[in-house]
């Protein structure tokens, strides 16, 4: 039998995080397992001025914080999506495609994900008109008429925050008001550039190879509208925030759910089996916020340490002295906290173009590298997105002796430049120990969220990589034909690296494949020719799309299509 872990936790939003936090400080050894990015539905909010304590911040700002103090406190965090749960026994077992895990007691804090309403053309227009996060996809709308569906707080929010872009924006509402609080209501109720429909749903959505029109009815009097985009705008777009589902699948069978698919709970968050709780908004509740989050992990935490000690009295387990310290097992793909870093005069240039405080800790994950990989890029002095790039690559080889850069200036090497496919500015391609084209490039300054990708792309290429099961390999050598995937990007996105890493992980370990992240705000031609209105956005073989968070398998399913 492998490690058996006081707690894990499974999901890392508010409410994992804050459970993480204080079983943590309370001595329990534990693990969050989380399937994409630390941070929850919370990240996609650009403004938090309702959580007490913090006057405004982001939603990444505030789960950046929350992650780094449960790492302080010892919670250990990994990458995995649990695929099976056995909660039958003393040690629970939660099961994916990679490993088992065991632990004495689980918190479930999986959270909610948008509702989708199926209504006829919201799948088909999905990224090309219809989207579901306005920090991500607001600025494909510029200057273009937008419609937010739904009269709740996210709506109301998002609809605010879609006035910095587009020209007017116009919520539909089904009830005969708002349904979040009034403080929020009546400022988009006075917001000049926003127009509000009662009693009102979205009937339809139509267009050709972008959305054109979209058909809207009154539930109490069956009257009709459609607006159609002008000849001038073309499209127009559909922002849709309808609600969550709670995310307990995987649950059914194994505890109690309610009739909407909600774990019913306590006041101490147990659920109908011992040693199981949950925590968050998948739980029935009156209101589903940061602070409500946080107190039902704080709670949840509180609940599991007492079974805990329990147990290991009743099985009379002692424990080891612990003292807690800074740890974690995290993968490298998750978002790196900040930390403070004093430096040296020789690494004042550094400085001045990554953030201080990311230095030392990209600078540890790069000590995992054990094999030399090159970077090339290509220059244009005349295209000063190409000199920011080498600018920014040139850190690299001081945080690590395996690292090498080669920079040329356009037209000097044309054996290098066919070898890379450097058809664009700028680029930077990855070449393996031999010196060979892995497939792997970067059309961008990857910055803000990419820097995740970038990093992850070294380690999986020059250092002992991610971990993998033998279906999904087996899947990715199984690739016989060329592939050539543009993963488009924008740099505000927080689901982006998690395809891009994803898309190149496949490159790596097949030759056949190319995978190319592309920042669509450098290169908008890609988003004129293959009517782009959301990110990610997948292009295979400049022919098929898929939009959205996907996983590794999710892609594979789309290159074997």
């Amino acid at each position: 039998m492998g490690t058996i872990y006081d707690l894990i936790i499974i999901g890392s939003g508010s409410a994992g995080l804050s459970a993480g936090l204080y079983a943590g400080r309370a001595m329990l050894n534990t693990l969050i397992i989380e399937k994409k990015q630390v941070g929850g539905q919370i990240i996609n909010t650009a403004e938090v001025v309702n959580y007490p304590g913090v006057r405004k911040t982001s939603g990444p700002e505030l789960m950046e914080v929350m992650h780094a103090q449960a790492k302080d406190f010892g919670v250990s965090f990994v990458t995995d999506e649990i695929k099976e749960v056995d909660f039958s026994g003393e040690v629970k077992r939660l099961i994916s495609e990679k490993q088992e895990y065991l632990c004495r007691a689980v918190i479930i804090a999986t959270g909610a994900q948008p509702r989708k309403l199926g209504f006829p053309g919201e799948k088909e227009y999905t990224g090309r008109g219809i989207a579901y996060c306005a920090t991500c996809d607001g600025e494909f709308f510029s200057g273009l008429d937008i419609f937010v569906i739904g009269g709740g707080y996210a709506a109301a929010e998002e609809a605010m925050y879609l006035t910095r872009y587009g020209k007017h924006v116009t919520m539909i509402i089904r009830e005969p008001d708002f349904t979040c609080a009034k403080s929020i209501a009546d400022k988009v109720k006075e917001h000049p550039d926003i127009t509000i429909h009662y009693h009102t749903e979205i009937k339809k959505a139509d267009g050709d190879d972008l959305l054109r029109e979209a058909t809207f009815i009154n539930n109490q009097t069956g009257e009709e509208f459609t607006y159609t985009a002008s000849e001038e705008d073309q499209t127009f777009g559909i922002f849709v925030f309808a609600g969550y589902e709670p995310a307990t699948a995987l649950f059914k069978n194994h505890i109690e759910l309610d009739d909407y698919g909600y774990i019913p709970t306590d006041n101490n968050m147990n659920t109908n089996v011992h040693g199981v709780f949950a925590a968050g908004d998948l739980r029935p509740k009156a209101l589903r916020q940061i602070v409500t989050a946080v107190a039902d992990g704080a709670i949840a935490a509180t609940a599991a340490e007492r079974y805990v000690a329990e147990e290991k009295e009743r099985l009379g387990i002692k424990d080891e002295e612990k003292v807690i310290k800074s740890k974690s097992t995290e993968s490298a793909a998750a978002s790196p906290a900040p930390s403070k870093t004093n430096t040296t005069p020789s690494e004042e240039a550094e400085e001045s173009l990554w953030p201080a405080e990311l230095i030392e800790q990209v600078r540890g994950i790069l000590n995992a590298l054990n094999q030399d990989v090159t970077l090339v890029t290509i220059v244009n002095s005349q295209n000063e997105h190409s000199l920011e790039l080498k600018n920014w690559l040139e850190v690299l080889p001081t945080l690590n002796s395996h690292i090498h850069l080669n920079s040329y200036e356009e037209g000097t090497n044309t054996a290098v430049e066919e070898q890379i496919g450097a058809d664009q500015l700028p680029v930077v391609a990855f070449l393996d120990k031999n010196g060979v084209y892995t497939g792997v490039k970067f059309y961008g300054i990857p910055g803000g969220h990419e820097m995740n990708s970038f990093i992850l792309a070294l380690y999986n290429l020059a250092g002992p990589g991610q971990a993998i099961d033998d279906k999904t390999l087996n899947r990715i050598k199984a690739i016989d034909k060329p592939v050539k995937l543009k993963v488009c990007i924008s740099l505000s996105c927080k689901f982006c690296p998690d395809v891009v890493a994803a898309c190149q992980r496949i490159a790596i370990l097949n030759p056949h494949v190319e995978a190319s992240m592309m920042d669509i705000a450098l290169f908008p031609q890609l988003k004129k020719e293959f009517k782009i209105m959301s990110v990610p956005a997948v292009i295979k073989n400049n022919d098929k799309l898929l939009f959205g968070s996907k996983t590794i398998d999710e892609i594979l399913d789309f290159i074997e299509e």
